[in-house]
């Protein structure tokens, strides 16, 4: 454990040197205050997944469902899609590029590794303007210097950074508006995801898990940055409300023992959804710390979980955990989607652990629990009333001086599903899950909390499941857990997917590619290759009575940090840093 906690903390150094030389290429001090201009209200960004001329929230609308009602472009002449433009992040800032790309106003919105924001005209490609976050030396992002988008609002333009900060720039300038602190990069705090507005309220999460720290929903007002509330997501800490405390997340030492929940984990790191019909945040939660699941008994809430959040408050409503006691690095982050079907509200996830979750969104009561992967080792299905079954000899057994029996576990800790979102189509009923096959090998070591310093306990290495592919794209039908059809991909897949009304579902491979397929038929009916790996997640918009698609690339993420075969397979992938825009040509 000694060599992988090394290996951590000097991969987290490394990035941290390297980013200490960026450097704001606006003045980091505030803008004067200006008459704001008209912009996106909170009645549009409610009303994104119905008004295709724009895409003004990360997951194309509040619900996450990534699905668009343009038909200008269909299974019929998908083949004919070509690049409009290509825009450069430029610089050798290029990592794994994670962003989903914000249009709005002729212009698109896209944030770059090492917590960059660029402007381009959404016609021509050109760039407006570029900011470029001070960071500090010695951030610890865990997994790669990504960040996965913007949220708009008004005249600003908010996204996270690498060493804690949320700052909302003038969307026509690029001019800080306010830049606020959330947490001390120096205990192992980021921010990766992309922020959400509801009701004037910016609600984001935090990163970190792995350094031991404690996960966060919070809620800061839109036009000035001040914090309204704060939800900590593991049990005995207490939360704010207007700058005072408020209540205390669960119940002190209900599921943690002695004081191991003050280093709980539970990171937010991924962002949330909305849904209008029942007025709730859904926030998914990461894993507990350590990973060493012999050190921290009991199912350690509020961890590996899916939160219903009152925006108002920061209360939680509800709570369903997928991996309670978690042992395996199974993160319940991934995103929850809001559906009906069958005349009842629900929500799905597609969880790290391999199985699918169908819950009843109003009241986090279970429905149904099916795998989505071909093989799960840690636990044979889920009772009636939603608690996995465990197979015990599948956790990794308790160290002594050194290190505990070790398992083979399926999926691996990079999970069947990781941060990539899935999409579900208004269309077909079905939902469209990047998935993956891979184990590990993972064993327990002893491991005492240090800030700053990786709060794992654990090794592993991981391994592929199949010789001829790891990456699967595969359609499923919530209701009964079908799996309709499936793509198989030689490398992982570690981007977003998009589905339109066209009958079109679209996602990107690391080998650089951005392909459509027949949302019915799983049929592949169209690739381009953007020259680095696709890692980000496809928008589409109609613009001038035309229909675009837009992609970021740029090769990156966890996999080639941690993927120990897997990443070898894919060393020889080209990093890079673009935009990519495309569009039916004109007769």
């Amino acid at each position: 454990m000694k060599r992988l906690m090394s290996a951590v903390s000097s991969a987290a150094l490394v990035l941290g040197a390297t980013a200490g030389t960026a450097m704001a290429r606006e003045d980091a001090k505030p803008a004067a205050p200006a008459a704001a201009a008209a912009g996106p209200t909170d009645a549009d960004i409610l009303n994104d997944e119905k008004t295709p001329g724009d895409v003004l929230t990360y997951g194309m609308g509040l619900r996450g469902q990534r699905f668009s009602p343009l038909t200008k472009l269909t299974a019929s002449n998908v083949a004919k899609l070509v690049p409009a433009f290509s825009a450069s992040l430029g610089g050798e800032k290029q990592r794994g590029q994670e962003a989903q790309p914000i249009v709005y106003d002729g212009m698109i919105y896209v944030t770059g590794s090492y917590s960059r924001l660029f402007a381009f005209d959404a016609r021509t490609g050109e760039e407006k303007w570029q900011y470029d976050a001070r960071l500090p030396d010695g951030i610890m992002p865990c997994c790669d210097v990504v960040n996965r988008g913007a949220a708009i609002y008004g005249d600003k333009i908010i996204f996270g950074t690498l060493d804690a900060h949320l700052v909302a720039l003038n969307r026509m300038t690029g001019k800080v508006v306010w830049n606020k602190k959330l947490a001390d990069y120096q205990a192992g705090y980021s921010f990766t995801a992309a922020p959400m507005i509801v009701n004037g309220k910016v609600i984001y999460g935090n990163s970190g898990g792995e350094f031991g720290i404690v996960g966060k929903v919070e809620a800061r007002d839109v036009n000035t940055g001040e914090l309204v509330w704060s939800r900590p997501t593991i049990e005995g800490h207490m939360g704010q409300m207007g700058g005072k405390p408020s209540t205390m997340t669960g119940k002190l030492n209900a599921t943690w023992q002695g004081n191991q929940w003050e280093n709980g984990g539970g990171a937010t790191w991924l962002g949330g959804t909305y849904d209008p019909d029942t007025k709730l945040i859904y926030m998914g939660t990461g894993n507990p710390a350590p990973w060493n699941s012999h050190l921290r008994p009991g199912n350690n809430l509020y961890t590996s979980s899916t939160l219903a959040l009152d925006p108002e408050t920061g209360e939680i409503k509800w709570h369903y955990q997928t991996t309670p006691h978690d042992g395996w690095d199974f993160d319940g982050v991934n995103e929850f989607i809001s559906f009906d079907a069958g005349g009842k509200k629900l929500g799905a996830k597609a969880d790290r652990n391999g199985y699918f979750f169908v819950l009843d969104r109003t009241n986090g009561k279970f429905v149904s629990a099916k795998p989505f992967v071909s093989k799960t080792t840690w636990a044979s299905g889920y009772t009636k009333d939603g608690k996995p079954i465990y197979v015990d000899a599948n956790r990794p057994g308790p160290p002594t001086t050194e290190k505990g029996a070790t398992v083979f576990s399926a999926p691996s800790f990079l999970g069947g599903k990781n941060w990539m979102p899935m999409a579900y189509s208004q269309q077909t009923g079905l939902f469209y899950i990047p998935s993956n096959e891979w184990g590990m090998d993972i064993w327990n070591e002893p491991i005492a909390y240090k800030k700053g310093a990786a709060y794992l306990g654990a090794g592993f290495t991981i391994k592929p499941l199949y010789e001829d592919y790891i990456g699967v794209l595969r359609a499923m039908d919530p209701m009964t857990g079908k799996i309709v059809w499936e793509y198989k991909n030689k490398a992982p897949l570690w981007g977003g997917v998009l589905t339109t009304a066209g009958n079109l579902v679209f996602t990107g491979t690391p080998e650089g590619f951005l392909k459509a397929f027949d949302a019915k038929t799983g049929k592949e009916l169209w690739k381009f290759n953007t020259g680095s790996g696709v890692v980000g997640s496809p928008v589409t918009w109609e613009q001038d009575g035309e229909q675009y698609v837009a992609v970021m690339s740029g090769w990156g993420g966890a996999v080639p940090l941690w993927g120990g075969e897997v990443a070898k397979s894919v060393g020889h992938i080209n990093q890079g840093g673009s935009l990519w825009v495309f569009k039916l040509p004109k007769a």
